[in-house]
């Protein structure tokens, strides 16, 4: 008589794989993982690489928790908490392509040819169509991000349009690592 194993859900599964995938550095990454099917962006295989949003390194309040499905339950970012009025700066090179009132809170969204990137709630400083830097100011944080006290920034990145897929935005960030080579012992 052979006995079954009990098999691992599937929701269970999947969430050791994005727990695991969210741990590892960009570096393991492979540089294709990020290319798209478009034309237009075959010459370009590496994804553009981000700088924290907020001065200094804020602390993740909320880490990113991607969702099972389309339309399922997840954090589709992460929260960075600050002080209201703290400068939020555009976290690489791009173009304005929402800024303004959405669900009754400021938001900033940043088109990055291969990714976008949104912040919010954020009182913006930049308009529809704007070329933003790395660092650029393109608003302020605002009271309002659910669960935050005193104010968190929530900064979500994606690739894609349809189906959109949320992305941690931790392993994007530029590292600002010293390295020093130490003499080989002889």
């Amino acid at each position: 008589m052979t006995t079954r194993r009990p098999r691992m859900p599937l929701r269970a599964l999947l969430l050791l794989v994005f727990g695991v995938m969210a741990l590892l550095p960009a570096a393991t990454l492979s540089p294709g993982a990020f290319a798209t099917e478009t034309l237009a962006d075959s010459d370009r295989s590496d994804p553009p690489r981000f700088e924290w949003p907020l001065p200094g390194r804020p602390d993740v309040v909320r880490p990113f928790s991607a969702p099972l499905s389309p339309f399922g339950p997840g954090h589709r970012g992460i929260d960075l908490v600050a002080k209201p009025g703290t400068p939020v700066y555009a976290a690489s090179d791009g173009v304005v392509i929402f800024a303004g009132r959405l669900n009754n809170r400021g938001v900033v969204s940043i088109d990055h040819q291969l990714l976008r990137t949104t912040y919010e709630p954020v009182e913006p400083v930049v308009t529809k169509g704007e070329q933003v830097y790395a660092g650029q100011q393109i608003g302020t944080l605002r009271r309002g991000h659910p669960g935050c006290v005193p104010a968190c920034l929530h900064w979500g990145v994606r690739r894609g349009t349809a189906p959109t897929e949320y992305l941690n935005p931790l392993p994007l960030l530029t590292a600002h690592t010293t390295l020093r080579l130490k003499p080989w012992p002889e």
